[in-house]
C-alpha cells in the first residue's frame, strides 16, 4: 500500500514541478459500486476507485497525459488467523495505469502528429460495441460494462491531408483481454462437454501466449477518415491477434475403468486480419451510425487426445466472417432520449455459424432541472436461432434511477434482470438477477 501511494505522490510531484512552465491540471473522480443477488442477498461486487488524470501542454509543441486508478476491489479472503496478520488479505488494493502517453505535434512534418506510450485507441462510431476496434484488448471483468478496453503500449502517427486523416498504429507486444470474474464467466464461455460415458474428476487449463517476437506478438493498424456530406466516414485495416483465447487442444487422461477422467485444455490466441468501415452523422435530427468489420482468421486445428488416440478437427476455419452494428439516437420534444443499436456478432463470437443477433435499447428522461434521471426501459435482447427463437433467446433489463444532489455528484440505483432459453450470454446468467448502488463524484 505504501508503494502505491509513493507512486501517486511521485507522479503529482513530477507534474507539479512543471506547473510554472506549462498549462497543467489534475482532475479525477471517486466512485463506489456495490451489487447484490436478489435471490439470496449475496453480495457479488464490492468496488471503490480513485481515478486521477494528469495533463499538461508545453509551449504548444507537445502534450502529456496520464490516468491512474487506485482501486479497492472484491471481498476479504480469510481462512485462518495468519490471514488476519496484515491487510493484504482483508483489503484488496491495486494500482492500474490506464494511460500514460506523450503527444508530439508537427513532428518532423507540419501536418504530422505522433503519440507514444500507453494509450486506449477506440476506433469505430457505434456506441460502446465496436467490431472495428481491435487494437486494444477488451476489459470484460464487468461483463455488463460493454465497450471497456485496456490500454496498450504503442505508437500512433496521424497525418492530416486536406479533408483526410491518415492514422497508423504499431503495438510491439500482445496483451490479452481481461475475462469476466466470478459468476459472470459463464456469460461468454460454455462448460466443456465430455464424450458420453465419461465423468470429470479434475480439470486444468493452460494459456499459451504468443512469443514476444516481432513476427508473433506485434500488431499494426491503419485508418483513413474523412467527412462527406456531413457524415464522418473511415476505412481501417488491422493485423494482429484475437485477444480472447481459443481452445485448440484437449487431453483426456483415463483415471479408472469406470470412465473417470482428468482433463487438461490448451488455449491460444489466433492471428487475424480485420477490414473495417464506419460512418456517423444525422438524418432529420436523428443521430445515426454504423460500422462493419470483415474478419479473416488464420485456421486453427483442434486436437483431442484420449490415451494414445489423437483426433484432429478444425477449431476455427479460415473463412471470412462479418460483424456489424447499426444504431441511432433521438431526443423527443418531451425530453425523452432513445438510444438503440442492432448488432450482428458479439465480441466473443467467431465464425459465420457462431454470430448471433443483439438489440440494445435505452429510454431515459430527466426531471427537476436534470437533478433526477429515470431509465424505465434499458437493456438488450439476443437471438441465437431465428427458426426457433422462442427457445433460443436472451434478455437483460437494466432499469436505473439516477440522482444528482449537487454539481458533479451522481448516485445510481439500478438492477440487472436476466432471462432466456437455450445457450446464450444472457440466459446463461438468468439465475443471477442483481440490484446495485453506485455513487460517483468528479473533480
Amino acid at each position: 500500500m505504501k508503494k502505491i501511494f509513493m507512486v501517486i505522490s511521485i507522479l503529482i510531484a513530477i507534474f507539479s514541478n512543471s506547473y510554472a512552465q506549462a498549462d497543467f491540471n489534475i482532475n479525477g473522480f471517486l466512485k463506489t459500486d456495490n451489487r447484490m443477488l436478489t435471490d439470496d442477498n449475496s453480495f457479488t461486487w464490492n468496488e471503490n476507485q480513485l481515478g486521477l488524470k494528469f495533463e499538461g501542454s508545453y509551449s504548444g509543441n507537445y502534450h502529456l497525459y496520464s490516468e491512474v486508478r487506485l482501486r479497492g476491489f472484491n471481498f476479504p479472503e480469510v481462512s485462518q488467523t495468519a490471514d488476519l496478520q496484515g491487510k493484504d488479505n482483508i483489503y484488496k488494493w491495486g494500482l492500474e495505469f490506464r494511460e500514460a502517453y506523450l503527444d508530439l505535434y508537427q513532428f518532423g512534418l507540419e501536418d504530422l502528429d505522433v503519440r507514444i506510450g500507453r494509450q486506449i485507441l477506440s476506433w469505430g462510431t457505434a456506441d460502446k460495441l465496436n467490431p472495428t476496434g481491435n487494437i486494444c484488448p477488451e476489459d470484460l471483468e464487468d461483463v455488463f460494462n460493454f465497450g471497456e478496453q485496456s490500454g496498450v503500449n504503442s505508437v500512433l502517427a496521424t497525418y492530416y491531408l486536406g479533408d483526410f486523416t491518415f492514422s497508423g498504429v504499431y503495438v510491439p507486444a500482445f496483451t490479452p483481454a481481461v475475462l469476466p470474474s466470478g459468476i459472470y464467466v459463464s456469460a461468454l464461455f460454455e462448460p466443456m462437454e465430455l464424450p458420453p460415458g465419461m465423468t470429470l474428476r479434475k480439470y486444468g487449463d493452460k494459456i499459451i501466449l504468443p512469443e514476444q517476437k516481432f513476427t508473433e506478438s506485434s500488431q499494426a493498424a491503419f485508418k483513413v477518415g474523412t467527412n462527406l456530406f456531413d457524415y464522418d466516414l473511415s476505412f481501417s485495416y488491422y493485423y494482429g491477434r484475437d485477444d480472447l483465447p481459443l481452445l485448440n487442444k484437449v487431453i483426456i487422461f483415463p483415471v479408472d475403468t469406470l470412465g473417470t477422467v482428468d482433463v487438461t485444455a490448451e488455449m491460444i490466441y489466433p492471428k487475424m486480419q480485420v477490414i473495417g468501415t464506419d460512418f456517423a452523422g444525422s438524418f432529420l435530427d436523428v443521430g445515426i451510425w454504423g460500422e462493419a468489420a470483415i474478419t479473416i482468421p488464420d485456421e486453427v486445428e483442434m486436437q483431442t487426445i484420449v490415451g494414445d488416440s489423437t483426433t484432429i478437427s478444425i477449431a476455427l476455419k479460415d473463412d471470412p466472417y462479418c460483424k456489424f452494428v447499426l444504431g441511432g439516437d433521438y431526443t423527443f420534444k418531451n425530453g425523452i432520449y432513445l438510444n438503440t443499436q442492432y448488432l450482428h456478432g458479439f465480441v466473443h463470437e467467431r465464425g459465420n455459424d457462431s454470430l448471433n443477433d443483439y438489440l440494445t435499447f435505452r429510454f431515459e428522461k430527466k426531471f427537476f432541472n436534470d437533478e433526477l434521471k429515470i431509465v424505465p426501459i434499458g437493456g438488450a435482447v439476443s437471438v441465437t436461432d431465428w427458426d426457433d427463437y422462442e427457445n433460443n433467446y436472451g434478455l437483460v433489463l437494466n432499469p436505473e434511477l439516477s440522482f444528482f444532489p449537487y454539481d458533479n455528484i451522481e448516485m445510481i440505483l439500478g438492477a440487472y434482470i436476466l432471462d432466456g432459453k437455450g445457450s446464450n450470454m444472457f440466459s446463461n446468467l438468468k439465475d443471477n438477477d442483481e440490484v446495485y448502488f453506485k455513487a460517483k463524484v468528479s473533480f
